[in-house]
């Protein structure tokens, strides 16, 4: 049986693009770019690419880029926006529990939710980490947004999530979080590529700073920084907040 992530994503990529959430590639590029001293000699992996936006506005930018995601909907999105920009970029389907890589990339990034966290079981999203960490070279860096367990505990999510909709895009309803596993259960109604209408009950796991730290650090980081995300403007200065509805993780093995 498919997860609500997994049907979630299927026809959706166009619809996907046009979210508010994805609109902020271009500064957090910049962010990425800066962490790793503008070096366009580094190999990079994208997990959960999605539509490839990330990874094809860093291959523009002259880096060598592997994109993966689980879903082909949205991997043939990004397979073809990088042809119609001509650019070599090595999107392949996998799923980031199982990841074939070993000590192969300098910078590994999961921006927006890219699989962490939305896998049913503490237990998986922790695989991801894991397997993040194997495809890490010594020295290898890891950037990736983590929902922040803070919030919930001082905002309502729904009012949050469905501040920013626009005309078309996903809404959000039925919102319960559960403070002994840090779970949001909610109901999403998108409207796909194909104009269907679609609802499916989600389940994405929030993250306190200290459980992040404590998990890079059992996989063997030897720095941990963790930040405010606030969209398009990943910053260092950023400290995080229960205002933040996401942090922005860096870890160095």
């Amino acid at each position: 049986m498919k997860q609500w992530y997994e049907e979630l994503f299927e026809n959706y990529a166009i619809k996907y693009d046009s979210e508010s959430f994805t609109q902020g590639t271009i500064g957090e590029c910049d962010f990425i770019e800066k962490e790793i001293n503008y070096d366009r000699n580094i190999r990079i992996l994208d997990i959960g690419c999605g539509t490839g936006r990330h990874s094809i506005e860093l291959a523009k930018r002259g880096y060598k880029v592997v994109g993966i995601d689980l879903s082909e909907s949205m991997l043939k999105r990004a397979k073809q926006k990088a042809l119609e920009e001509n650019l070599p970029i090595d999107f392949q389907k996998h799923d980031a529990r199982k990841l074939p890589f070993l000590d192969e990339f300098d910078l590994i990034i999961m921006i927006c939710e890219g699989a962490f966290q939305l896998m049913e079981t503490d237990e998986m999203n922790f695989q991801i980490l894991q397997n993040a960490a194997k495809a890490l070279k010594s020295n290898g860096k890891l950037i990736f947004t983590a929902l922040n367990g803070l919030f919930p505990l001082f905002h309502s999510v729904k009012d949050f999530l469905n501040s920013n909709v626009k005309e078309g895009n996903a809404t959000y309803d039925n919102h319960s979080f559960d403070l002994m596993t840090f779970r949001d259960y909610s109901a999403i109604y998108i409207e796909d590529d194909l104009g269907n209408k679609k609802k499916f009950q989600c389940n994405e796991r929030y993250y306190v700073p200290s459980e992040i730290t404590w998990l890079l650090k059992t996989l063997n980081f030897q720095t941990i920084d963790i930040f405010g995300a606030k969209l398009g403007a990943f910053s260092r200065d950023d400290r995080l907040s229960t205002e933040d509805y996401e942090m922005l993780v860096i870890g160095k093995k």
